[in-house]
Formats: C-alpha cells, sequence, structure tokens
C-alpha cells in the first residue's frame, strides 16, 4: 500500500480497492502515467475508512474482496452523506450474467470487466472526473 500522507493533491486522486496484487500494480502504474495520484488497498474496510478519510476523486472497486465485499463497501459509502457522491468503478473479473446489473443495483456508477481495455477504461475515468494533464505537457 502507499503511504496517502506522502500524496499532495496536485491532481485528481483516485483510490483503487483491488486485492490482486499484479492487477493493483497494473492499475497504479496506468493511472499514475495518466497524472493521477493514487491510494491502493487491498481491503473493502480500508477502502471505507479511506474514502472518508481522504475523499478520493472515484474509487476503483474489486469486487472480489478478501474482508468486506466490494459490493458491501460500495452499499455502505453510497449510504453515507460525507461519501454518497464519490463515484464507484466496480472493476472485476467476477463478469457472469447478472453481475453488472448486481453492481449497479448496490450503487457502482459504472461496470468494468477485466482484462480492461485500457481506451475504453481511460475514457470511461475522463467521462466521470477527467484525466489530469501531464506535468511534462505543455
Amino acid at each position: 500500500m502507499q503511504g496517502a500522507e506522502s500524496l499532495r493533491r496536485t491532481s485528481k486522486r483516485i483510490l483503487v480497492v483491488e486485492d490482486n496484487e499484479l492487477n493493483m500494480k497494473l492499475l497504479n502504474d496506468v493511472l499514475e502515467a495518466h497524472g493521477f495520484e493514487v491510494l491502493s488497498t487491498s481491503r473493502g474496510k480500508v477502502a471505507v475508512d479511506w474514502a472518508h478519510q481522504h475523499r478520493p476523486d472515484l474509487i476503483l472497486m474489486d469486487l472480489q474482496l478478501p474482508d468486506l465485499s466490494g459490493l458491501d463497501a460500495t452499499r455502505q459509502l453510497k449510504a453515507d452523506e460525507a461519501t454518497s457522491a464519490i463515484p464507484i468503478i466496480a472493476v472485476t473479473a467476477f463478469a457472469m450474467a447478472g453481475d453488472e446489473k448486481k453492481a449497479l443495483d448496490h450503487g457502482c456508477d459504472a461496470y468494468v470487466a477485466k482484462p480492461i481495455v485500457l481506451r475504453d477504461f481511460l475514457d470511461l475515468i475522463d467521462r466521470f472526473i477527467g484525466i489530469p494533464k501531464h506535468p511534462t505537457q505543455g
């Protein structure tokens, strides 16, 4: 996990909730390369706490987590006035018939099945919070 206290609020902040280490690294690398600040956790309970503490601009939520499911974490966040406006995108390999509807019914704002298609994924993020201009771009 990345130390949240070391991050500076210079760009959009995304909370990545993912229990697969390789998937987390991929998401972190892609998001950081596109100018986002990233907070990462593999735990649903930590995600709920960090959403309150750090107020991310967006949450990428895996649905199958070891402690609190992504659906339960989403339901808690959407039921709380302090975090209900944070967009949550379900990003999951749990892609069976009806799963997208289930995720949306639990409060997710969008649903992406793994493996992600990078351009479509970034376009979806852009629709919710925009893509920050990379510091090296004019």
